[in-house]
């Protein structure tokens, strides 16, 4: 057991070190903006990307997250998190919850840039990531998912401001509106690793704080104690 142990954290301290040594690589980062920008025929570099994730356990603790990578490395300080308030006793929705994230994302856009004195002293900074809109809204899903995204972009008029995609796990395609067909991306693209680690940040984030709200309510599986 020691050994396996000593194993599992020589393994996740290597991991660590190369996901920081990715990081830091800012030619890596560039090349990867480059590709994707080209390939999803985006009006400019994505240097913001903001991805949404639901999580949910049939119907109940549904959270929404929002992460966001600011030239290709993540930025947890403006990461958030949307407690649902219109699904959680209508049964699991993701479609909805989506809705309803999205919605409170950019009705607070249009709250910060048409009231910008409104945040309080010091939180000046919750405001600007309200306040500026992504180069890529990526969101987890397929078609369905991005539908809902565009129709709250045309709700809030910002189809012509703000690109969206989304992508889907099963076959790692990209949706984009009006277009037929999904895009696939090279295996050994630095654009597709970019968007997998997006999505999957979102969906890492999304759960613990999905566990942390089932933990509150009293639902949380002994399980999920387990290592």
């Amino acid at each position: 057991r020691d050994l396996i142990k000593m194993a599992e954290e020589n393994a996740g301290e290597a991991m660590r070190m190369m996901k920081a040594q990715y990081e830091a690589d800012s030619v890596k980062q560039e090349e990867a903006l480059s590709e994707l920008q080209a390939e999803l025929g985006l009006p400019r570099v994505p240097n913001r990307i903001e991805c949404y994730d639901i999580s949910t356990t049939q119907g109940t603790a549904i959270v929404a997250s929002r992460v966001l990578f600011l030239r290709g490395v993540p930025r947890k300080s403006e990461y958030r998190k949307f407690n649902s308030r219109t699904v959680m006793h209508q049964g699991s929705d993701d479609y909805q919850s989506m809705r309803e994230a999205l919605t409170r994302r950019f009705k607070r856009y249009v709250d910060a840039v048409e009231n910008p004195e409104s945040a309080a002293p010091g939180k000046q900074d919750r405001n600007e990531t309200w306040r500026l809109l992504p180069d890529l809204l990526l969101i987890d899903g397929g078609k369905g998912q991005l539908n809902v995204a565009v129709e709250v972009l045309e709700a809030f008029e910002l189809m012509d401001k703000v690109p969206v995609a989304s992508l889907a796990k099963q076959h790692e395609e990209l949706f984009q509106p009006g277009k037929d067909f999904s895009l696939r991306l090279p295996r050994n693209s630095p654009a597709l690793y970019l968007v997998q680690r997006v999505r999957d940040e979102a969906h890492r984030f999304a759960i613990t704080s999905h566990r942390k709200q089932r933990t509150r309510m009293g639902m949380a599986s002994r399980l999920e104690t387990v290592p």
